[in-house]
């Protein structure tokens, strides 16, 4: 091998011994000039040819364009057939010819006899050229020796309106004035031909230089020891060099491509094919002169690294160069590492995909997606199914849950999700829960133990191919809540002990995030049933209002928002919404206590701005109870809007503490936002509130809801309150149920983020037969006339069993009214739900029950109206006070009232 090399080394040194480099690149830098040169000088002289071809073309088409123009322009035929032509064409063409830059314009009859020309003497002399093409209604072109001298010119002819040939006319250019042209453009044709010339020997000279300075001037014997260095290196690498020619032969290999390929003391000058020691897919590759990089291919019993590169990028012969490494020990550490960065990354995923939610379902599905198809073929969850509802899991593994199952395939033979299941002591999945370590089954096939739990299934599960098992239980703050199941498939080899642990770190990881689901999910029921019990569970009876409302509590679990349909008397009915600041428990809390407090009020019978006002106490009360030391300050804030409807005389009284203005939707189908005086939110104090009353045709909608509805991070507060007007407007028939569902759909197609009341009342109005009332003077005597009175209306209305009742309470109010209040005294009846009778005065004083003594001779009056009444009490007026008193009306055959 080495003399090989040697020999090479002689014959190519050989010719480099006896010449000067210098000398050699002289003459090859004269030879480059001399074909530049030559190239130089062919290319100026088809420049030349090339111009005047051309500029000969262009004169022959400027003396056609020029003919053709003149012989077309109008008014040439009228010029003809005048007595004069000449007179009036010369002045014509001479125009033409200058601005046309062409030589001569000459128009001629068909004999050929001028009528113009340059040279004025020369008209009415004979054309001189040729013009039978011309008169046959061609376009002719010719070289002449004229008047002017040498001419290429060009005759066409002039046509009448049929047709017929009646004159020509020729123009063209002097042969010199062509010449000229030429000559013009040759300078710029050798000054061309010059800088390229130069550029050329400036680009030679270059390439001199750099050939020189990449050879870095090395002498014969320099480049003598640059070769015996190159062979040194190349026998002495531990990496194996082949080059291999374009068919295939080997030309080179160094000592330890031999070693890695065990070729033999021949190799080289044979064709690869003919190697019998090589692999095939070996010699593939080094025949198939395709680039590679470190693929991994067998030699024996060594795993080889190839590259494969080309040898005919810079130019030279076509072939490859094969570099060898031997990475046997390398893979099989590589691979391991490998394994080792592949669980690394999948713990890693599984901390990121798991636990995204406090959702027990969810974890687990995230748990089981994690791991397939990178740690099993297949995944199932099963927890107690306790856990689902945040209670304490059971001892046993009785009453399991399937909650997520997850695989390559879909036709598998495991349980199905939602599937309850109780695991028998013998199978992994019941030790497993009981013990809290996890369960490693190698081969299923030969295990007896968990085919008792269903004999018919797992021979089916054997028979689909799932041969290994890993049951690890979900263990968190000591109390086993579940099962998690790793199965393997024909797809990959059984699990080993190293996977059992990396089993448990990914179960250990949704662990803790599906235990503080369950705890999550308990806590979240134990505020929804708080919540919900505070709220009214069903609507009052009562006739004023037609009502439909929704409550959506919000993604975070529990706030405050709440709303409320109180009853008052008179037939009159109270709508209450409302909204506590924050969420959770406190807020709950918060509402309950305002809810209560607002049914308290509402007995009172206040004007919805003293209600609000009372209201406002109570929430500054529960701040400065709540600031103390020991606890954080918590300051309590909320929203509420109170409004009374009265079903006798249509009309609405509403005051709102910091909270949205109502909708209402009027019988015509318009939806707007009454005009309400805004007062400050609850607790704050110091502010009034202010009462507004409305009259509400029958058949109105009054809309009341909480911010929820309106307030999105991605939109406006002006545009919630337009959605919500276009959601109302136009549906005056429609029931307030629908309506409420028909609001939601359009505002909140998906969960809201925060607690949502909605409140929709349609009003209606007693019929005025039902409603009887009298003006009554300040005189003893009228009471008589008013007991008579309202006996006869409870006989018109069918109550004649209550008249005696209602008598001695008429009685005793008016004559009350009468010895102690102030005029204008008035009585009115109402026939509703119960029977309503209400005295009104101007005095301000209030009436109180006493419980007189036996030797007392008044004050039983009072305790008379309460014995006979369900109900009775006092409610202020901006006029002075009404007092009220109810009597139940007498139960019918079917047992209603």
């Amino acid at each position: 091998m080495q003399d090989r090399f040697a020999r090479l080394r002689r014959i190519a040194l050989r010719p480099l011994s006896g010449k000067s480099p210098r000398s050699v690149a002289g003459q090859v830098f004269v030879l480059q000039v001399a074909l530049v040169v030559l190239l130089v000088v062919f290319a100026v002289f088809s420049l030349f040819l090339q111009s005047r071809r051309d500029t000969n073309a262009e004169a022959k088409r400027r003396s056609i364009a020029v003919a053709q123009t003149f012989a077309h322009s109008p008014g040439i035929l009228s010029a003809l057939h005048t007595p004069a032509p000449s007179k009036v064409l010369q002045p014509l063409t001479e125009a033409g010819r200058k601005s046309a830059g062409v030589d001569f314009v000459v128009v001629m009859d068909t004999h050929g006899i001028r009528y113009t020309h340059p040279i004025p003497s020369k008209i009415g002399k004979r054309f001189v050229g040729t013009i039978g093409p011309s008169l046959a209604g061609k376009v002719y072109t010719e070289s002449v020796h004229g008047p002017l001298g040498h001419e290429v010119q060009a005759t066409v002819p002039i046509k009448d309106t049929r047709g017929k040939v009646v004159a020509l006319v020729s123009a063209g250019l002097k042969v010199k004035n062509v010449t000229n042209q030429v000559d013009r453009q040759i300078p710029i044709i050798l000054a061309a031909g010059g800088g390229a010339l130069g550029a050329a020997t400036c680009v030679t000279a270059l390439a001199g230089r750099r050939l020189r300075r990449q050879t870095h001037s090395l002498a014969p014997g320099e480049m003598t020891r640059m070769y015996e260095h190159h062979d040194a290196v190349l026998h002495s690498v531990r990496e194996g060099v082949l080059i291999i020619d374009d068919d295939g032969v080997l030309l080179l290999a160094n000592d330890e491509a031999r070693r890695l390929l065990a070729l033999p003391a021949d190799a080289e000058g044979r064709h690869v094919g003919e190697m019998s020691g090589l692999e095939a897919e070996m010699v593939l590759l080094l025949t198939s002169g395709r680039e590679a990089t470190d693929e991994v291919h067998f030699a024996g019993p060594r795993l080889l690294a190839v590259n494969q590169r080309p040898t005919d990028r810079g130019g030279g012969p076509k072939g490859t160069v094969v570099t060898l490494r031997d990475s046997t020990e390398l893979q099989a550490v590589s691979g391991r590492a490998q394994v080792a960065r592949d669980r690394l990354k999948l713990l890693y995923d599984a901390g990121l995909g798991i636990g995204t939610t406090l959702d027990v379902v969810r974890t687990a599905d995230e748990l089981a997606r994690v791991a397939v198809p990178r740690f099993a073929d297949f995944v199932t969850v099963d927890v107690a199914d306790a856990v689902l509802h945040g209670e304490e899991p059971a001892a046993t593994a009785t009453g399991m849950r399937r909650i997520a199952v997850s695989g390559i395939r879909d036709d598998h033979p495991l349980y199905e999700k939602d599937r309850l299941i109780d695991f028998l002591p013998s199978t992994p999945q019941a030790r497993g829960y009981g013990t809290g370590r996890s369960e490693l089954v190698t081969d299923l096939s030969a295990a007896t133990g968990w085919r008792a739990q269903d004999p018919e299934r797992a021979e089916g599960i054997v028979e689909y191919g799932i041969h290994s098992l890993i049951a690890a239980p979900i263990r968190a703050r000591g109390i086993v809540l579940g099962v998690a199941n790793f199965w393997r498939s024909k797809e990959h080899g059984p699990f080993d002990e190293e996977e059992l642990s990396l089993a448990e770190e990914l179960v250990a990881r949704a662990a803790i995030s599906i235990d503080n689901a369950r705890r999550y999910s308990r806590e979240h029921a134990l505020a929804v049933t708080l919540q919900r019990s505070l709220l009214p569970r069903a609507l009052p009876e009562q006739s004023a209002l037609e009502v439909g409302y929704r409550y959506l509590p919000a993604q975070s679990g529990v706030s405050g928002d709440w709303f409320d349909v109180i009853p008052l008397p008179g037939s009159r009915v109270a709508l209450v919404v409302g909204d506590v600041v924050g969420h959770g428990l406190h807020a709950a809390a918060t509402m309950g206590r305002l809810r209560t407090a607002v049914h308290n009020f509402s007995t009172l019978d206040l004007p919805p701005d003293e209600l609000l006002g009372h209201l406002d106490d109570l929430v500054g009360r529960i701040d400065q109870n709540e600031n103390c030391p020991e606890t954080p300050a918590a300051v309590v804030g909320a929203t509420c809007l109170y409004a009374i409807y009265d079903p006798v005389t249509r009309r609405c009284a509403m005051a709102r503490a910091g909270h949205l203005a109502p909708a209402l939707v009027l019988p015509d189908g318009s939806a707007t936002f009454p005009d309400l005086p805004a007062g400050p939110p609850l607790g704050l104090g110091g502010m009034p509130f202010q009462t507004a009353e409305f009259d509400l045709p029958e058949g109105s909608q009054l809309v009341l809801y909480t911010d929820g509805l309106i307030e999105d991070r991605t939109r406006d507060l002006d545009v919630g309150m337009e959605l919500l007007r276009e959601a109302l407007a136009g549906h005056p028939d429609r029931p307030p149920d629908e309506s409420c569902q028909a609001v939601l759909g359009e505002l909140l197609p998906g969960r809201p983020q925060d607690d949502v009341a909605l409140l929709i009342a349609r009003t209606r109005a007693l019929p005025p037969d039902r409603i009887a009332d009298w003006d009554v003077p300040p005189d003893p005597a009228a009471v008589a006339k008013v007991r008579l009175a309202a006996a006869d209306k409870l006989d018109e209305w069918g109550l004649t069993e209550l008249a005696f009742g209602m008598e001695l309470i008429l009685s005793e109010l008016v004559t009350n009214a009468i010895r102690y209040g102030g005029e204008p005294i008035h009585v009115r009846l109402i026939h509703d739900r119960t029977l309503t009778c209400e005295v009104a005065d101007a005095s301000s004083t209030s009436p109180h029950l006493r419980y007189a003594a036996t030797t007392d001779e008044g004050g039983r009056g009072l305790f008379l109206v309460s014995q006979l009444a369900e109900r009775w009490g006092t409610r202020y007026t901006p006029q002075g006070k009404v007092i009220w008193a109810e009597q139940a009306l007498p139960k019918t055959e079917g047992g209603c009232a």
